[in-house]
């Protein structure tokens, strides 16, 4: 059974477990460990989620498959973009799945809430931007009707970054 639910504060140490799990799964590879680990002690700690989660600006959702929580995403509001000419549009700032669940469909459940949420709050599109080498999230992304309309490079640390697609999808 697949539920899709606002964290709540009990919910904190799950996701904060979860959050840094995929991000290693996702991105682990991409930099050095130090600057890895440099990265997830700078910005996945329970104290930032729980600021994230009481920020209105930030609408979190957590993702469980039988009573487990799979994984989670963040998308804000009105978030502007050059390559488009609208301010109705919001940034999926993460989406991510454990990769034990993975295959299973719960991506794109995950996905499309988001996107019925995104809807139902005025927004006539959705950007996210993904690193050029995670080619599972850019083949998901573009399975979904994304399209490559700029890049920007994600800084892990002072000495690295990681080339980004900027992706957007049109409702």
């Amino acid at each position: 059974m697949i539920r899709i639910e606002i964290p709540q504060l009990s919910d904190l140490a799950a996701l904060t477990a979860v959050a840094i799990e995929t991000f290693i799964q996702s991105h682990g590879h991409s930099a050095s460990e130090k600057d890895v680990n440099n990265y997830l002690q700078a910005n996945y700690t329970e104290e930032i989620f729980k600021s994230e989660l009481n920020n209105p600006s930030n609408v979190y959702r957590v993702l469980f498959f039988e009573n487990e929580m799979a994984g989670y995403s963040k998308i804000s509001y009105n978030q502007a973009i050059s390559a488009v000419n609208s301010t109705r549009i919001c940034k999926l700032e993460r989406i991510y799945v454990l990769e034990k669940f993975h295959g299973q469909g719960l991506g794109e459940e995950l996905f499309n809430y988001n996107i019925a949420l995104s809807k139902a709050n005025g927004q006539i599109g959705i950007w996210l931007f993904t690193w050029i080498e995670n080619k599972r999230a850019v083949r998901f992304y573009e399975k979904m009707g994304f399209e490559i309309v700029g890049s920007h490079d994600f800084r892990l640390s002072a000495t690295h970054t990681n080339p980004n697609h900027q992706m957007y999808l049109a409702f």
